[in-house]
């Protein structure tokens, strides 16, 4: 057997910003190589910043993350990290690139390297390729068939890249063939909720497989709508967790292994068990064990309960899109319903009181409690407060005679108006604070309050989830008015106004709208789990209606398996109804 300590360095990386990503590479790296590290790992794309989209089909992207590559690895051994290997996601282009239809333009690569002694020793190429859910890498990507070995102070490590992990066989089997000790998989890996319980069953049951301990180290922090909880990892051969980092921070995961020393030498074509065939490059760094010391205590992190876990998200989520969109601070319509509520907390949470402005924009159908509570929530987080009444804006547009729908429209759009007006004036991001279950049904006002702004931070989150979230955030500090928990949800548009005049119960809408939504289940399977028939015709129009809602909808955070946005593309114009 041979020792090894790795470093898995959970960090947050910014799309398109190569520098930047670089300098986090090195001051991780630099960490690692003070507590004795011999291998350090980054997450997948950590030079580009993923996911990078479409920047992966323009060559001067892939030629500056080739060069960045490149300088990269000149750097830490100029900083003195020149004996330690650090491996690293980038983009790179396949060597025999050339137009072929039906593959992206000069076919990108999602790669990682290992650097060593100021020169990239080996790279590999992500060979599964997913695409679906949020994931496009068909569009984006070629895959690799070379499979390198790298043999380190007498251990022979493999590198993989996330899907790789997710699908069976493939390069997992083809590291149990090439007889590796370690397999080091970097990856960006979305957070969902209940995912840390699939992600560590998987980890271990590869490393089973593999016959090897398997470091999985991923990215944490936000990109657009995608959040990513790190949660990285480390499984003995015998499939059993030996360390696991903390979710939601930036963290270097330090772990002291004992691992089979090398013995194959074998290299070229081969073909595993599952038929896989991928070719085996053997690479030398070092072939003698290190000398015997002192394992670390290794560490496991407790799991957080789901609403904290939720929550983390999404502070994660607004913080970093306000940060990386190049905002210091928000503008949120405050009600004094759950909604604003919430969002208004999360943002104090994510970007600190200071830089919340909340403001009241009460008409003549506002209640009076709504305001108060809009106002004591300000006062309990300290963020900025102020009251702009909308009733003369109103008045303006008495000409028109607007009645019913429209009248009620018109103060959620001046509502809108009013925090655009804000937001540009003094250089805030606007908050919108609609739910999920509100967007699937078209429960909002287009252009209105309920729906401007540039993140959605509840997008994703049902109405349900929304007085959990309240509830438990509660227990931290109570922060959130009770009144604004407890009274029934009202847009207050009109006299005596309550949601449940148009919808359902929440907890029986949202039961429902988990199956439509996130299962995709028909009517049929719905009747057959116990929806009301009647009331399952009338959700699954409303739902199917508002698409061109949607589609203008901001970005928010995905905290579930099916989320509005990259995960549902269904046509505005169609005219397909589920079965009666």
């Amino acid at each position: 057997m041979a020792q090894l300590r790795i470093g898995l360095a959970q960090v947050d990386s910014t799309v398109g910003d190569l520098p930047g990503n670089a300098d986090v590479v090195s001051t991780w790296t630099a960490t690692a190589v003070e507590q004795g590290c011999h291998l350090v790992a980054f997450p997948e794309m950590m030079l580009t910043g993923y996911p990078p989209e479409d920047l992966v089909l323009r060559s001067s992207f892939v030629t500056a993350s080739l060069r960045a590559l490149d300088d990269l690895a000149v750097r830490l051994a100029d900083e003195g990290a020149g004996d330690t290997a650090v491996v690293v996601g980038y983009c790179d282009r396949s060597e025999d690139a050339v137009p072929a239809l039906g593959r992206p333009a000069g076919q990108p690569q999602n790669a990682v390297a290992l650097l060593h002694g100021g020169r990239v020793v080996a790279r590999y190429a992500k060979h599964h390729l997913p695409n679906y859910g949020v994931f496009d890498e068909f569009r984006y990507f070629v895959r690799g068939d070379q499979f390198p070995v790298v043999r380190l102070h007498g251990v022979d490590v493999a590198l993989v890249i996330c899907e790789d992990l997710w699908q069976e066989g493939g390069p997992i089997a083809v590291a149990r063939a090439a007889g590796v000790g370690l397999i080091v998989c970097v990856n960006g890996s979305p957070y969902e909720r209940g995912k840390d319980d699939v992600r560590g069953e998987l980890v271990c049951r590869r490393a089973r497989q593999a016959g090897a301990a398997l470091a999985y180290v991923n990215m944490v922090g936000g990109q657009d709508e995608l959040i990513f909880d790190g949660d990285s990892l480390v499984a003995d051969a015998y499939g059993e967790i030996a360390a696991r980092a903390r979710v939601w921070e930036e963290q270097l995961l330090v772990t002291d292994l004992d691992l089979a020393t090398a013995a194959s030498t074998s290299a070229g074509p081969v073909d595993a068990a599952d038929g896989t065939s991928m070719t085996i490059e053997r690479v030398m760094v070092s072939d003698e064990p290190l000398p015997s010391y002192a394992p670390l205590v290794p560490v496991v992190a407790e799991r957080l309960a789901d609403e904290a876990e939720v929550w983390a998200g999404l502070v994660t989520g607004t913080r970093d899109y306000v940060r990386k969109t190049g905002f210091r601070s928000v503008v949120v319509a405050l009600s004094g319903g759950i909604d604003s509520a919430v969002t208004a907390t999360i943002a104090a949470d994510a970007l600190g009181p200071d830089n919340v402005y909340a403001v009241g924009m009460p008409s003549v159908w506002s209640s009076d409690h709504s305001v108060r509570d809009a106002e004591e929530l300000a006062r309990r987080q300290g963020i900025n407060w102020s009251v702009f009444p909308i009733s003369d804006a109103v008045d303006g547009w008495k000409p028109l005679e607007l009645t019913g729908l429209a009248a009620e429209n018109l103060q959620a759009r001046i509502r809108g108006v009013t925090v655009m007006a804000l937001a540009n004036e003094h250089g805030h991001l606007v908050l919108t604070a609609g739910n999920k279950s509100e967007l699937a049904t078209g429960y909002s006002t287009l252009y209105g309050a309920d729906t401007t702004g540039a993140y959605a931070p509840l997008k994703d989150v049902f109405k349900t989830m929304v007085w959990r979230l309240a509830r438990w955030r509660n227990t931290v500090s109570d922060v959130i008015p009770q009144h604004s928990i407890d009274k029934p949800p009202s847009a207050e548009l009109a006299p005596g106004q309550l949601d449940s005049d148009s919808l359902p119960p929440y907890d029986v809408l949202d039961a429902l709208l988990e199956d439509y939504v996130e299962r995709d289940q028909g009517r049929a399977q719905l009747i057959a789990r116990g929806h009301d028939p009647d009331l399952a015709d009338r959700v699954l129009r409303l739902v199917d209606k508002a698409e061109y809602k949607r589609r203008q909808y901001p970005p928010g955070p995905k905290i579930t398996s099916r989320a509005f946005g990259r995960d549902w593309r269904l046509p505005i114009s169609s005219r397909w109804r589920e079965p009666t």
